[in-house]
């Protein structure tokens, strides 16, 4: 990834309809987005100049945001048509894309009925989410402080902004610590996600995962479930508790940024990334390259 601050890099941001030079894509530091969390987002990869379940991701935006209680003014069609033009303006084939949508600055306090709703797009370039050499080994991942919250307590179905806070605070926690990614609980000490993927295990040539019911039901995880049923393999989603991580030979977690990363360790527990893994990332390397290329 450069180093150069994301503010300052060179392209195009689509910004409430309109394609505009990346420095100048801006919001007023009163914006309500900003102090009040509502800010939703999504996560997408383009593969070969085509993005990944676009449509699947955009549907999400949508329900994001009226789950916050606001409506995106452009509908599923508008924004996969946006976000094409996106790559094809900054001259990307292989790209990250951030679409991110939010409540502007008309009112400020905890209510904003009549705030304008904003919905910018940017790619960049993002060829792995952890460091490539690490990933083939496996990543450490620590186990988090902080827990998913109750689903009666927060809006867990949404991808907003808000709900990252504790992810981020819990991944800077664990890089400090030399680890790679942290592991979340749920709010009854349940095993529940990484601080921005999905978690699976594998034992005895079953695939294991938490119900998905007080975090994001992932749009790669919901692939690589498919993937493996495809493959033959029994997939199971249910209660998973910590102390059973003993017990799991291989773990590896999945998102649209870290796609299907291996692990090798999570706090004492240790996982060896073996062929069901393997195999698990190499149908989603495929899965997703565009179907005229895929071999």
């Amino acid at each position: 990834m450069s180093a150069t601050p994301f503010d300052q890099l060179d392209g195009w941001i689509w910004y409430d309809g309109q394609i505009v030079p990346w420095k100048d894509a801006k919001l007023h530091v009163l914006s309500h987005g900003l102090h009040y969390g509502s800010s939703v987002f999504e996560g997408e990869r383009a593969y070969g100049g085509e993005i990944f379940k676009s449509t699947e991701h955009s549907e999400r935006l949508k329900k994001s945001a009226r789950i916050l209680d606001f409506e995106i003014p452009y509908t599923v069609a508008e924004i996969d048509a946006a976000k094409r033009l996106v790559l094809q303006k900054n001259g990307m084939m292989d790209a990250y894309l951030r679409p991110v949508a939010w409540r502007g600055s008309e009112m400020m306090g905890v209510a904003a009925q009549h705030n304008k709703i904003h919905l910018a797009i940017a790619a960049w370039e993002w060829p792995s989410y952890f460091d490539p050499a690490q990933k083939m080994k496996g990543i450490r991942i620590d186990m988090a402080e902080y827990r998913r919250p109750d689903p009666a307590t927060a809006p867990s179905a949404a991808k907003a902004a808000g709900l990252y806070m504790i992810c981020t605070i819990s991944k800077h926690k664990a890089e400090r610590k030399g680890y790679a990614d942290a592991l979340m609980l749920d709010w009854q000490g349940r095993v529940a996600e990484c601080t921005g993927a999905n978690v699976f295990f594998i034992r005895d040539g079953v695939v294991h995962t938490p119900i998905a019911d007080c975090f994001l039901d992932g749009i790669t995880r919901r692939t690589v479930i498919d993937l493996a049923k495809r493959r033959g393999f029994e997939v199971t989603e249910r209660r998973i508790m910590p102390d059973e991580l003993s017990s799991f030979n291989e773990c590896f977690i999945t998102g649209s940024a870290a796609e299907v990363t291996p692990v090798s360790e999570i706090g004492p527990y240790t996982f060896h990334p073996g062929n069901m893994t393997k195999v698990l990332m190499e149908d989603y390397s495929a899965e997703v390259q565009p179907k005229s290329k895929a071999a």
